[in-house]
């Protein structure tokens, strides 16, 4: 792991595997998952999924873009559910008000804060 800057909120910039994650604990988040991958106790997992919280509009002929929401990971089980999880060491207004939407959104999936 190669350590680069720090952000607001004290995250330092982890490089791994050629990838750069906002925090070192992202990056280790990243590292048991893909051990738990090669055990294979895990069917799969992927980096930065993207949900559409809200579609883009139109109002009074202005163009309103969408709210989407990025996790960190989405993981597959091998029973078949399907686990969201945002590494977070300080949780946000905005991610508190987004994690609303992405329940109201998503219900059938879980959304996980990994601290």
């Amino acid at each position: 792991m190669k350590s680069l800057r720090k952000n607001k909120y004290n995250a330092v910039k982890t490089e791994v595997d050629g990838i750069l994650f906002d925090s070192k604990a992202e990056a280790a988040r990243y590292l048991e998952l893909k051990d738990l991958l090669s055990k294979q106790e895990i069917l799969s997992f992927e980096r930065q999924p993207e949900f559409e919280l809200i579609p883009s509009f139109t109002k009074n002929g202005k163009k309103i873009r969408a709210i989407k929401y990025r996790a960190d990971f989405i993981v597959y089980h091998n029973n078949g559910t399907v686990i969201v999880e945002d590494v977070k060491g300080m949780i946000t207004d905005i991610f508190k008000i987004k994690r609303k939407m992405f329940d109201y959104t998503y219900p059938e999936l879980t959304l996980v804060v990994v601290q």
